[in-house]
């Protein structure tokens, strides 16, 4: 198992980053603010303007770090990085399996469980950590039908039908959802999922994790050899990283759900630090975006016990271990694909 490696996040707007031998050197105003081994690097994330020189692409191509560009507010514009890396035959075969809709289905099937699971544990432990809390009786009801979810996914169905089965436990874990909010109820709540814009400010806390999630699960797609943009759950469409969204799935509620949550009921964010634009839209000040920013690093810094490896790995591996699994299963190593599920 590889080591974690650090994420570079660069949110000061007109920050220039370049090179100097093997090194990220980062400069404001023309003066060096930091300076930091590219090996030490899994990738690099730029909000809003921030620009990067020729040379310093090249050097963290070779060295196989990402570097995403993001608006200021956490839209997803565009990714660099080096040659595609991995086994040609391992490509091809995700290919074939993606045009066959049986082989997509039981993928899917594996990754839409893995998320109902993980969802409903995120529910269970509301329960156990806070007991007596308003709405118990509907968190409870609503991990039950979840599990009735689970059990219709246990045999075989087609892709359609799995399609189906994740929509009817995302309202379901969706429209309880809002209970799990402890703290701060009349700055921080939520009624449904908005995505573009985010409409709320637990929407917005959502959106702009599950972004920095996208990139972590879309490098580690790359690192293995599979192409992040062609999945089985997700299907083909052209910008959106199908794959990523697949391996995602399992890692909302375990990692960007409770992470947003805890954000909110420990009062690390505060409902001033966001704003509503004339649009709509509800976005974060700098100040929380870097509470969030390192909140995120940390999480990932956490171990946990792999339940399909056996191994204590750092959280921000779980991406590469699913990955590897992943391509493992496609090249014929393993029966099926063993998804994460959090216990």
């Amino acid at each position: 198992m590889r080591h974690l490696l650090n994420t570079l996040f660069v949110t000061t707007q007109e920050t220039y980053l370049c090179q100097e031998g093997e090194s990220v050197v980062v400069k404001v105003d023309h003066e060096v603010r930091l300076r930091v081994p590219v090996h030490t690097l899994g990738g690099i994330v730029c909000f809003g303007n921030v620009s990067c020189n020729p040379w310093l692409m090249k050097l963290c191509g070779e060295r196989n770090v990402a570097i995403s560009f993001l608006s200021e507010h956490g839209q997803f514009f565009a990714r660099v990085q080096g040659p595609v890396s991995g086994n040609v035959l391992l490509r091809r075969e995700q290919y074939r399996r993606a045009d066959d809709e049986r082989a997509s289905a039981e993928i899917a099937r594996s990754a839409v469980l893995a998320k109902i699971a993980n969802s409903r544990t995120v529910l269970l432990r509301a329960q156990r950590d806070h007991p007596g809390m308003p709405g118990e009786s509907a968190l409870s009801e609503a991990a039950t039908l979840m599990a009735r979810v689970l059990d219709k996914l246990e045999s075989p169905m087609p892709l359609d039908v799995v399609r189906g089965c994740e929509g009817d436990a995302a309202r379901l874990y969706f429209g309880v959802f809002d209970h799990l909010i402890v703290a701060q109820k009349e700055d921080f709540f939520f009624h449904e999922r908005s995505r573009r814009p985010p409409l709320d400010t637990m929407n917005s806390l959502l959106s702009f994790i599950y972004t920095l999630l996208a990139h972590d699960v879309s490098a580690a797609l790359e690192s293995v050899g599979l192409d992040p943009a062609v999945g089985f759950l997700h299907r083909d469409r052209p910008g959106r990283p199908g794959l990523a969204l697949d391996l995602m799935e399992e890692f909302r509620p375990y990692l960007a759900d409770r992470l947003a949550l805890s954000l909110v009921n420990r009062e690390q964010v505060r409902g001033k630090g966001f704003r509503k634009t004339e649009t709509g839209a509800v976005l974060m000040d700098d100040e929380t975006r870097k509470e969030l920013l390192v909140s995120y690093q940390k999480r990932k810094q956490e171990e946990v016990q792999h339940p399909f490896l056996g191994e204590t790995i750092p959280v921000g591996l779980l991406p590469y271990a699913q990955a590897l699994l992943l391509a493992r299963h496609l090249r014929g190593d393993i029966d099926g694909y063993p998804p994460f599920i959090w216990k």
